[in-house]
């Protein structure tokens, strides 16, 4: 062999040895635990509880080197299941995840969809977040009792909207309200909205009497004074939010939403690990405890199998309450 030839085979083997790999770790590779991109699927519209939680995630896991892209994109329809059938349609696919919540839950009964989150295969449950019951900073109602009242004595009337559809907690919430109160669920005027961003107009032009969605979605417009909160329906006070609970306010409910990931069946087991870890390790990250505090959510991580345990779970509390509330 000649000398040149030598050389070239040298130069070669030494670039090899000197020139790191494409798949470095954070790589799409089998042998690797840290995913590269993704794309994340919000099932409702911009604006959204889903969509703020997704983007939100996103944003603090690129920031914190977790993730190097992450592509959001909104499939909106029928309270989230337009989504749910795309995602379950996409068997097999360890690039895609889904952010979901306890609305998706209702309205795979409300809307009889075919496809169930038991069909997907859970990533992990981020948080929870208490709804608010907000109306306009010019409405007549400046407390809950007063919304109440008005509310009683002429339910048809005294509109409610919500940022989920029937079966969501932006619906259950008032439902368990007008329980509370003594109204019959079916007299209430519900109007879903496609996420809080669509109710928030309605709410501002005084199309309907009030609205009720989550604290994270309306924190801005709370803090510039545009609405006004008569309650929130969590256990106790939220720090920021000039407004008391519902049972501080004499009615009986206490009630909060939760949101989560999930993913595509049939994916494999290492696409799975590697979703969980870096939802795991997002919840380490000063971005995402910054992240929950401005919005007013609640940590509540339960990766993998433990999330498929408690949605389980959830499938037959929201079929129990639909029908304890003659709405299923």
């Amino acid at each position: 062999m000649s000398v040149k030839v030598w050389v070239a085979v040298a130069t070669a083997l030494l670039a090899v040895l000197l020139v790191p790999p494409l798949l470095t770790p954070g790589a799409d590779s089998g042998e690797t635990s840290q995913v590269r991109a993704l794309r994340v699927l919000v099932p409702n519209a911009p604006g959204g509880g889903y969509d703020i939680t997704a983007r939100t995630a996103a944003k603090a896991m690129e920031d914190a080197d977790l993730l190097r892209n992450a592509e959001v994109f909104n499939l909106p329809g029928a309270g989230g299941t337009v989504g749910l059938g795309r995602t379950v349609g996409e068997r097999g696919n360890g690039k895609l995840i889904m952010s979901m919540g306890l609305g998706v839950v209702g309205a795979v009964y409300t809307n009889k969809s075919p496809n169930s989150l038991l069909d997907t295969t859970p990533i992990a449950k981020l948080i929870e977040e208490p709804d608010i019951v907000v109306v306009a900073k010019d409405s007549p109602y400046t407390s809950m009792q007063q919304l109440v009242d008005a509310w009683k004595a002429n339910p048809g009337t005294v509109t409610v909207g919500g940022g989920s559809a029937p079966g969501g907690p932006d619906h259950l919430a008032p439902m368990l309200i007008a329980k509370a109160v003594g109204l019959q669920p079916k007299t209430v005027n519900y109007i879903p909205f496609d996420g809080g961003g669509e109710l928030l107009a309605s709410v501002l032009g005084g199309k309907v009497a009030f609205g009720v969605s989550g604290v994270g979605e309306y924190r801005d417009q709370i803090q510039a004074g545009t609405l006004r909160v008569l309650a929130v329906t969590s256990k106790d006070r939220i720090q920021g939010i000039d407004a008391p609970t519902l049972q501080q306010s004499g009615v009986d409910v206490e009630f909060t939403n939760w949101r989560g990931i999930v993913a595509p069946p049939g994916i494999s087991a290492t696409d799975k690990a590697k979703l969980v870890e870096v939802f795991q390790n997002l919840q380490k990250t000063p971005q995402w405890k910054e992240a929950l505090q401005r919005n007013g959510w609640t940590d509540a991580f339960a990766p993998g199998d433990e999330f498929r345990t408690f949605l389980e779970n959830e499938n037959k509390r929201v079929a129990t309450v639909l029908k304890d509330l003659g709405l299923a």
